[in-house]
């Protein structure tokens, strides 16, 4: 994306937009994992001269992984586990860092994402608070990894606790999606089961899960997961997502209305049509890089190539089935979202059925104004966390 010298939101990479995401993402967790800018900003000056080099990008997260993984070893040895847990925790956000540009993935590249998933499950048996559960959730012939964040006690004081579902992304994961605010959400009385769904995370790339437009497939089973577990109130579960989860999300609360609330971090209405418009602005050189690698539009799919992969993304469509949901829905939208523009928020949201519905866009002044609140995560957390609170105790 091209350089806009007005625009007060930190660029990290100014010539590369996608490398820019990627480190915000990453330093975006730091209230809530303890990445630290000290170490993020080792890893970006290695990468200065190298920018583009998806394979420079993966060795140097990589190492600074290694180095803090380590720390947590050291720590571990020691006996002091809470050091050991943030270590680990701050190295697995480092490792996906890296990870998330690789295409084709390699056994190396897949190796370090399993050891993220590994550390960060380490981390969840020692931290009590949020107490982090890792579960499966049963889905058709397979199952879905998930991290079921549990509400604090003295919030809840022993009764059945409201929660949220909460889906990644386009290319996100629930371990880079616990870093979004989520023990906060916890703080609030409000648990959370952060899932990677088909197409994203441990399910793309172990469970051989593809990306599919249908999201009450799995969205169902797992509502009855949570529902079936007697410490939730069943009439208290709502769903959200963030950027291409502004489709998985309002999908799932028109098509399954057992949900009661429904919050889009970031809006969609076809995907086709956004991604036929990147990949012809990619190749005319109207922009330099997108945000992921365009391969991993294929990848995540389960095609070989762009033809099958816009062919498919033709069920990637809201309208004639927001117009259904009932339920509370809040949009959250950035005025200068690079990636969707700010007209197709205000489509959504005008489509939605929902009697009570709420859009809430940043701007440029106070922060949030990018793709996802990027800019700004802490903006965005705060104002979903109060509103879902708000809904949820009513």
């Amino acid at each position: 994306m091209p350089e806009q010298k007005d625009d007060p939101a930190f660029l990290y990479f100014p010539t590369d937009y996608r490398w820019s995401m990627g480190l915000l993402i990453c330093l975006g967790g730091a209230p809530w994992t303890g990445v630290d800018i000290d170490e993020v900003n080792r890893v970006g000056r290695a990468l200065v001269d190298k920018i583009g080099d998806d394979a420079a990008w993966f060795e140097e997260w990589t190492r600074m992984g290694d180095k803090i993984e380590a720390r947590g070893r050291d720590a571990e040895r020691a006996g002091h586990k809470l050091t050991a847990a943030s270590c680990f925790v701050r190295a697995s956000r480092y490792y996906q860092t890296g990870e998330r540009f690789i295409h084709p993935r390699s056994q190396r590249s897949m190796d370090v994402y399993a050891k993220s998933v590994a550390l960060f499950k380490e981390a969840a048996a020692i931290v009590r608070r949020p107490r982090i559960e890792p579960v499966e959730i049963p889905y058709e012939n397979a199952s879905l990894p998930a991290l079921l964040v549990h509400p604090d006690p003295e919030a809840t004081r022993g009764r059945p606790a409201p929660a949220m579902v909460f889906f990644d992304g386009f290319d996100v994961t629930k371990e880079l999606q616990y870093g979004y605010g989520v023990p906060d959400l916890a703080a609030r009385g409000v648990g959370c089961l952060i899932v990677d769904g088909p197409g994203n995370g441990e399910s793309v790339r172990f469970r051989n899960l593809p990306l599919i437009a249908e999201t009450e497939r799995y969205a169902t089973p797992v509502y009855d997961y949570l529902a079936g577990r007697g410490e939730f109130d069943s009439k208290r579960i709502g769903v959200m997502a963030l950027s291409l989860g502004g489709y998985y999300a309002p999908r799932a609360a028109s098509l399954e209305q057992r949900f009661a609330c429904c919050v889009a971090w970031g809006a969609q209405w076809d995907y086709r049509e956004i991604w036929a418009r990147r990949l012809e602005a990619l190749d005319s050189g109207k922009v330099l890089s997108l945000s992921v690698p365009p391969e991993h539009l294929q990848w995540v799919l389960g095609v070989s190539d762009r033809a099958a992969a816009l062919k498919k993304l033709e069920g990637f469509r809201l309208d004639g089935i927001v117009q259904k949901m009932t339920c509370p829905f809040l949009l959250l939208h950035g005025a200068g979202d690079e990636q969707i523009p700010l007209a197709i928020a205000e489509k959504l949201f005008a489509a939605v059925g929902s009697k009570q519905k709420a859009l809430k866009v940043f701007t440029r002044e106070e922060g949030g104004f990018h793709h996802c609140q990027v800019d700004n995560p802490t903006i965005g957390v705060h104002y979903m966390w109060d509103w879902i609170a708000d809904v949820l105790n009513a």
